[in-house]
C-alpha cells in the first residue's frame, strides 16, 4: 500500500483550522464550491468538481481541535477505500496540519497528480485559516 503525506503550517488557531476542514464554509472555500457536508461522525460528504461523479468521503471521526478521519466510498477508482487523515496540532505560534492520504493500492500517475493537488489543497486552507479567502477547485488557474 502506498500513502500520500503533507504538512503545512498555518498562522490560526488549531479550533479555527479544525472548523475549515469540517464545516461546510471551510471546505467550500478550501477544496470546491460545489458540496454537501455535515460536521457530524457517520455522515457521508459529497464533493463535485465537474469531472461526471461525485466524490464521496465517510466522515469516520472527529476529535476536535486535534483530528479528522474520512473513508471514500465513491470517486475515482483508485481512491475507493482509501482513507484520508488530518492531524492537527496546536504550537506556541502555528498549527501543524498533516494530511495523509493512505492506502492507495499502487503507485501510479494518478496518485502523483493527486498527491500535487494535496498541497494545493493545504495551501488554500492555510491562505483561508489566514486571510479569510481560500482557493477552491472552482477559482484555480491552472
Amino acid at each position: 500500500m502506498y500513502n500520500i503525506e503533507q504538512i503545512q503550517y498555518v498562522k490560526a488557531p488549531a479550533a479555527k483550522v479544525f472548523e475549515a476542514l469540517t464545516t461546510k464554509t471551510g471546505l467550500s472555500e478550501i477544496w470546491t464550491e460545489k458540496l454537501v457536508v455535515k460536521p457530524e461522525a457517520g455522515f457521508t460528504n459529497e464533493f463535485d468538481f465537474n469531472d461526471n461523479y461525485s466524490t464521496r468521503f465517510k466522515v469516520l471521526s472527529m476529535e476536535a481541535p486535534g483530528r479528522i478521519r474520512w473513508e471514500c466510498v465513491d470517486s475515482d477508482q483508485e481512491w475507493i477505500g482509501t482513507f484520508l487523515s488530518f492531524d492537527i496540532e496546536q504550537r506556541p505560534t502555528s498549527t501543524a496540519v498533516t494530511l495523509r492520504h493512505s492506502q492507495w493500492r499502487e503507485l501510479t500517475e494518478f496518485y502523483r497528480y493527486c498527491n500535487y493537488n494535496w498541497a494545493w489543497f493545504l495551501y488554500s486552507m492555510k491562505l483561508y485559516c489566514e486571510t479569510g479567502e481560500g482557493i477552491p477547485f472552482q477559482r484555480r488557474q491552472f
